[in-house]
């Protein structure tokens, strides 16, 4: 499990969210080419920001020290009501977390060897997907030259 975030819109305030995020995509990453020759696969999620059907929300975004929330209000007022409405304004009515859930089964069910590498289920679009078919294409590129292109695909 990825997120949109490690290559994508990043709003304030949710860093350790997005270290760890990137930390598990880096990771999945380089699973995909050590285990490719044992034929075990690799599928990335990458799920955007669903503001409906988590409580995700409801719990980040703040730090628990009350002192360190009160002094991020003093530069940066109302910032976390502003970033929570605007992320659930980009969401389309029928964006709900069941959307990932939906896509894992789907990518479960299909059969060794069609697996995608990598999918997106992003319905606010903060242009994850682009980013990452760029470094998709490019550890491609780097792959094939170094001779291992075999670890590509299972």
């Amino acid at each position: 499990m990825s997120s949109s975030s490690v290559k994508g819109g990043t709003p304030p305030y949710l860093g350790p969210y997005f270290a760890a995020k990137a930390g598990m995509d880096s990771l999945a990453v380089s699973y995909a080419a050590e285990l490719a020759r044992w034929g075990v696969e690799t599928s990335i999620v990458v799920p955007g920001s669903f503001t409906s059907g988590t409580n995700h929300f409801a719990h980040s975004g703040r730090p628990e020290d009350t002192d360190v929330d009160a002094a991020y209000e003093t530069k940066y007022p109302g910032l976390v009501a502003q970033v929570a409405k605007k992320l659930a304004d980009l969401a389309p009515a029928d964006a709900d977390a069941s959307m990932v859930s939906d896509e894992i089964a789907r990518i479960v069910a299909l059969p060794a060897g069609r697996r995608p590498y990598r999918v997106h289920i992003d319905p606010a679009d903060d242009g994850s997907q682009e980013v990452s078919d760029v470094a998709d294409r490019v550890r491609s590129e780097f792959l094939t030259r170094v001779g291992l292109a075999d670890l590509l695909t299972v």
